[in-house]
């Protein structure tokens, strides 16, 4: 049975609330039993996309628990998809071997693009449960390529498709394709500056280019589709798709980079990431319910806002608009320990390093605090924040790495894991 937490008697409220709604884990152990974790069915009730957070990327416990989770969604609730904040376009061959195609060491030898932290171990658990499983658990891609890092992962398979399908417009893809070779790094945070070094005239004629495309692509769908099949073309319209948000991206980084960015157009690629979870999901088989595993930032259902700045409108809340109470958001977070903050370096490969950094004690008015006072220590605490109380003394605030991200956490997230302690991983490799 889950650990009674210590009444926290004479904290605030909202504290008193989670001694009253929460309940303790036993384990974070991907491979124990999974009993511990049956208040969860109920909090998501029939919810068919449950998306599974962390503060922060690059964090031990974070990794453990998603995994755990992932198998208590697949083995005790039917869930039949992970989608994962990675792209769209590099995960399709990865959804073939999860299910059982190729050799078991053939995962890094079948995409080009670099996984994930916490990714491959999430493969390998689908392609051992599919192994036995009586309803194979798919994997999937929501993100632009390379968390825009290059367009070429998802344009060279378009170009692929488009020899075939619609020659004519073949030289706009090659021409796109030959600009975006000039700036194509490992994310966003490494191509930003380098676009930004681009000559006004050839990034208005990748721009151009990729918006030619789309129209023509819609426009011959029907010719397309009889010369490929709709599949072919829908995955090679999506791969376009994918492009031209990340070119916008792209575009309002470097804006932002220098100073005269709106935060509103990163909205671009947040949009693309819930539209790829809607892709994904009316393409299933029917009954399917998609796990869905990404930042806290890109889950929550409220606006991102920094600073005072224009706020992001994140992919939790475009899916919240389109899915309703099918959309359960949980988010991950941590008491205390230490957290990964990732300072831009150009230098770097991915364009930014890791930096292993000591939390601070949990601010008042932070969910965080609000576990403190209400769990005994060291527990692993789970609470459903459907019914939380809303409003003042509600907690305003959660953890973005050694930050905190403003927001009504009981309104952004319909409920919350808390770990009482968290370390960076180990292996990063950046």
């Amino acid at each position: 049975m889950p650990v009674q937490p210590v009444h926290p008697s004479g904290r605030d409220p909202f504290a008193q609330w989670l001694y009253d709604h929460a309940t303790t884990l036993a384990t974070l152990d991907p491979d124990a039993p999974l009993d511990d974790l049956e208040p969860l069915r109920a909090l998501i009730g029939d919810a068919r996309v449950v998306g599974i957070g962390e503060n922060s990327h690059f964090i031990h416990e974070f990794g453990l628990a998603r995994r755990r989770l992932l198998r208590f969604l697949v083995e005790r609730c039917g869930f039949t998809v992970l989608a994962f904040e990675y792209g769209f376009s590099e995960a399709l061959p990865l959804d073939a071997w999860a299910r059982g195609t190729g050799p078991d060491d053939d995962l890094a030898r079948i995409t080009a693009a670099d996984l994930p932290m916490g990714a491959p171990e999430l493969l390998h658990d689908l392609r051992l449960h599919n192994r036995t499983a009586a309803r194979s658990v798919g994997f999937a891609g929501v993100d632009i390529p390379a968390a825009g890092g290059s367009l070429l992962p998802a344009l060279r398979p378009v170009a692929d498709h488009l020899r075939e399908a619609d020659p004519g417009a073949l030289p706009q893809a090659e021409r796109a394709i030959g600009i975006a070779e000039r700036f194509a790094a490992g994310s966003a945070a490494a191509a930003a500056p380098a676009w930004g070094r681009l000559a006004a005239a050839e990034q208005d004629a990748l721009t151009a280019a990729l918006a030619r495309l789309l129209i023509r692509f819609r426009a011959t769908g029907p010719l397309q589709v009889a010369r490929t099949g709709r599949h072919a073309y829908e995955v090679a319209l999506r791969r376009l798709e994918a492009a031209a948000h990340a070119d916008h991206t792209l575009r309002a980084m470097a804006a932002l980079f220098a100073g005269d960015g709106v935060t509103i157009d990163l909205s671009a690629r947040e949009t693309y990431m819930a539209g790829s979870v809607l892709w994904h999901l009316e393409r299933a088989e029917p009954g399917a319910r998609v796990v869905l595993m990404a930042h806290n930032a890109h889950l929550q259902k409220e606006p991102v806002a920094f600073g005072g700045s224009e706020a992001t409108l994140p992919m939790g809340h475009y899916l919240r608009h389109a899915l309703g109470d099918d959309y359960f958001a949980l988010g991950v977070t941590s008491i205390g320990g230490r957290t990964a903050e990732m300072p831009l370096d150009e230098n770097a490969r991915f364009g930014f390093t890791v930096d292993d950094r000591e939390l601070e004690p949990p601010e008042e008015g932070s969910i965080e605090a609000a576990f403190a006072g209400a769990l005994p220590a060291g527990a692993v605490g789970l609470a459903g924040l459907r019914g939380a109380p809303k409003g003042a003394g509600s907690p305003d605030r959660t953890r973005l790495q050694s930050a905190y991200l403003h927001v009504p956490v009981a309104e952004a997230f319909d409920g919350m894991l808390c770990v009482p302690s968290s370390r960076v991983a180990d292996g990063i490799g950046i």
